[in-house]
């Protein structure tokens, strides 16, 4: 059985694993911002379908030391690429050094590219063409010190890119961070969610979509997989009904989006209703600091603006101090999940966390700060 690897947002390996083995995948081992995981072709079509909180899916081909171009051209021509796509397709090399004697990873790629390609050569004396933005088979090569690691990538777009959104506020939170946040706060998939600054509306729609269990990847219209050349259509088309069979038309939820832009709130109402659940959640123009409890029950997730993007200033600790005057008054007893960027603006809060959790938001590291509300 081959073995694959999920990535995921570093702090979000458990929640991946747990939804890997959900899935009944076999999980072989966890590892900083990913997991392995072994299985057939179907596990690999499985993941990338239903895993909510992976940002991709990728085969490991090669591991090899080199110290050379010409160790390097030698190793990659180790491992015969042309059974994943035909000689009339593309490809692409994603290549980062670390700590390498090579230390130009354009120079790296095009020796892999080279070895790649001389190889479809070598067999059917013609070559792929090179295509950086879509290609048919996307290499994924990394140079530590003197080992390579080349992985095949069988995602294409990024999961995070599920399909539904076609405009966004600033520094909008990537789909599957905010899909694994939920998870990591515990949520039943049945408690009301209230966002008060809901921005684009992610952390919502990813939790309806959770609670009516659509699976991310139908969203999608196509993955890395389905170029290759032992895709299974039968499989697939099997999977992708098994999946939408499980979809719910009614659910107990209620989802609350606020946020003071009404261009946010805009843009939040169209991407639901590009995700198909525009009809559960309710967005409002609303400032935070007149918000009040629309339901008896629920939990707040929020992802307050922040100094590493947005630009550290009295202003944004006034909307944390405003913040936490609007949940100690008028939420009382409620859960609070924040994901915080900027240590000195929660602190604004005066609020004291009862659970935190380190993740990464791209290069930014940041808590994610569990509130019980006295």
């Amino acid at each position: 059985m081959p073995q694959f690897i999920a990535f995921t947002a570093e702090g979000l390996d458990g929640v991946l694993e747990k939804e890997l083995l959900d899935l009944g995948i076999v999980v072989v081992r966890k590892i900083t911002g990913g997991v392995v995981f072994e299985g057939a072709w179907e596990d690999c079509y499985r993941a990338n379908l239903n895993l909510r909180t992976a940002s991709r899916v990728a085969l490991p081909v090669l591991e090899f030391e080199a110290r050379s171009p010409e160790e390097l051209y030698e190793g990659v021509k180790k491992h015969d690429f042309t059974q994943y796509i035909e000689v009339t397709g593309t490809v692409a090399v994603d290549a980062s050094v670390q700590e390498s004697v090579f230390h130009d990873q354009r120079f790296f790629a095009l020796k892999i590219k080279d070895a790649i390609v001389d190889q479809f050569r070598e067999k059917f004396n013609e070559r792929p063409n090179v295509e950086k933005d879509t290609p048919d088979l996307r290499i994924m090569a990394k140079a530590i010190g003197n080992r390579m690691f080349l992985s095949i990538d069988t995602s294409g777009d990024p999961l995070f890119k599920r399909g539904y959104r076609k405009e966004s506020t600033e520094a909008p939170l990537k789909e599957t961070l905010a899909a694994g946040l939920i998870k990591l706060s515990g949520w039943d998939g049945v408690t009301n969610i209230i966002d008060p600054m809901c921005g684009s509306g992610t952390f919502l729609i990813e939790a309806a979509l959770m609670a009516t269990s659509v699976a991310p990847g139908t969203l999608r219209k196509r993955f890395a997989f389905q170029k290759f050349k032992n895709f299974d259509k039968n499989v697939w088309s099997h999977l992708v009904q098994a999946a939408m069979d499980l979809e719910k038309e009614e659910i107990t939820a209620q989802f609350f989006g606020y946020d003071i832009n009404s261009k946010a709130i805009s843009i939040a109402k169209a991407t639901a209703r590009e995700a198909g659940v525009d009809h559960l959640i309710k967005f409002s123009r609303i400032d935070a600091r007149m918000l009040t409890p629309p339901i008896d029950k629920g939990i707040i997730i929020v992802n307050p603006p922040f100094g590493e993007r947005m630009g550290l200033s009295e202003q944004l600790k006034d909307v944390y101090r405003d913040l936490g005057h609007t949940l100690r008054t008028n939420f009382k007893g409620w859960e609070c999940f924040l994901l915080s960027g900027n240590a000195e603006l929660t602190q604004e809060l005066k609020l004291k966390a009862n659970e935190k959790h380190r993740v990464m938001n791209g290069p930014i590291q940041c808590r994610f700060l569990k509130y019980h509300i006295n």
